[in-house]
């Protein structure tokens, strides 16, 4: 006898949990089927966000600031400590009890929610049948009116670095470092290889980062890129570009990598070796040949605009299907489609989904940069603000950065803008609530901004684009 729900969700990350959630809150039987399992062998839910991502990443990043502040900054606000050091086991401790958090948070919600949480894996058969498999049980047949799939990523390996022990490791590896090395080594100068590699840069290793492509952050702004390359080198950051790994060798308890650079081999050797090269959909065992659900070229799931598969029934969210591969961007398409199953209109609003990287500085961003309004042929105005002229930044030695804000020339309507600095993120998402709502540069001006905040430098990078910022010197008219 088969179990029946009127969904399914297969994933237990931050699509599908939060799918789940909704779906039940809008009164529909739910369950939501994920394999993870904690370091104590127990399931949980979260996926890799919450266990092996953001949060665990996140959590060293913040220690790994707070060390360096105390270490080389609290001088400059007369503080006096003495010798700073840092215990890396209670560090590593504080991650996991953070994880341990959240994740027991997510089985209260389910709780409360009556989602029917099942650990173990989930494969999509034809007629909207789920095949569930609880750890170290029979498989078992589901029933559902309809599926969610929201089965996430995994990190990518390359052939030149396989993963050996801990020595050569991928994302997951890197949380979980039980002395700070000496020379470490980062293969992609990505999100992930830029925030990891900045955690332990921060705590004394000497990190080199080869990037295969010759242009830094090509996602980003360049204006902001050069900012951030300028910024992370003069921290200590060995950045290489146009590096392309070609080999690795592990002797003596260290891994020596070859690369090309400039035409010339090369070869460095590190303690340690991260390898963050980009993740990739991950879709193994999922489907079944007759499932009906289609993957495109590159393996990601074909859905529409509205994240509905090939197949009557059967949605995908978040990494497993096109766009950015972002918590948040999982989320909503989670919320969008559990409103679309209980007949509702929802949508998600991709031109103005935020993507942040948290390194110190913080970068953030979010619609076009100025090289995509540039190659687009619309005519724009920039307007610019530095944080060295921020009050509150500078209280807070944190003056490094700007607030680049586009805006069309003919109608003011912003058209994206990239943040370097305190609180990126968070200013970053200022300007993404204005975008939701269509706002032009003048409606940000005439705003009232509380002083003295950080976010005075949104204020200001609105007024200069076009040409009437207060608290620096605007670029002159032409004549």
């Amino acid at each position: 006898m088969s179990k029946k729900f009127d969904v399914v969700v297969v994933g237990g990350g931050p699509g599908g949990y939060v799918a789940a959630i909704r779906c039940a809150q809008l009164g529909l039987k739910t369950a939501c089927i994920d394999k993870w399992l904690s370091k104590d062998g127990k399931g949980v839910f979260g996926g890799t966000c919450l266990n092996v991502g953001c949060i665990p990443s996140k959590a060293l990043l913040d220690t790994s600031h707070k060390y360096e502040e105390a270490k080389h900054d609290f001088d400059l606000h007369g503080i006096s400590t003495g010798e700073v050091s840092i215990d890396i086991a209670t560090m590593l401790a504080r991650k996991d009890q953070i994880v341990k958090n959240l994740t027991m948070g997510v089985a209260g919600l389910f709780k409360a929610n009556g989602v029917t949480g099942l650990e173990g894996t989930g494969k999509v058969l034809a007629g909207k049948k789920v095949e569930f498999t609880p750890h170290g049980g029979e498989a078992e047949l589901i029933e559902a009116e309809h599926i969610i799939i929201a089965t996430g990523s995994v990190p990518v390996n390359i052939p030149p670095t396989p993963l050996t022990d801990d020595i050569i490791v991928d994302s997951t590896g890197a949380l979980e470092f039980k002395n700070v090395p000496a020379r470490l080594g980062v293969i992609g100068a990505g999100v992930i290889g830029l925030e990891l590699g900045s955690v332990w840069g921060r705590l004394g290793a000497k990190v080199t980062v080869l990037e295969a492509q010759d242009k830094f952050l090509h996602v980003a702004d360049q204006a902001v890129a050069k900012e951030a390359q300028k910024l992370f080198t003069k921290q200590g950051m060995d950045i290489r570009l146009g590096a392309r790994v070609t080999g690795s060798e592990i002797k003596d308890g260290a891994v020596a990598v070859t690369f090309q650079e400039g035409g010339e081999e090369k070869t460095e050797t590190f303690d340690k070796l991260i390898v963050a090269v980009g993740r990739k959909p991950y879709t193994d065992g999922l489907l079944s040949g007759d499932s009906g659900v289609n993957l495109d070229e590159r393996g990601f799931i074909h859905v529409d605009e509205a994240c509905k598969t090939d197949a009557p029934g059967i949605w995908a969210v978040g990494d497993v299907v096109r766009g950015p591969m972002l918590a948040h961007k999982a989320s909503e398409e989670g919320v969008m489609v559990a409103e679309r199953i209980h007949g509702h209109k929802a949508q998600v609003n991709y031109d103005v989904i935020p993507s942040v990287i948290y390194t110190s500085p913080e970068i953030a961003w979010v619609g076009k940069t100025e090289e995509q309004v540039k190659a687009e042929g619309e005519p724009y105005n920039v307007g610019m603000f530095p944080f060295a002229a921020n009050g509150r930044a500078m209280a807070g030695n944190q003056t490094e950065g700007f607030v680049k804000m586009i805006a069309h020339a003919e109608t003011d309507r912003i058209l994206g803008a990239s943040v370097i600095g305190p609180n990126a993120g968070d200013l970053c998402q200022q300007v993404v609530v204005a975008m939701e709502f269509g706002s032009s540069a003048e409606d940000i001006g005439m705003m009232v901004f509380a002083h003295p905040t950080v976010s005075e430098a949104v204020h200001e990078a609105a007024l200069a684009v076009n040409n009437a910022a207060i608290h620096k010197a605007n670029r002159r008219p032409k004549k």
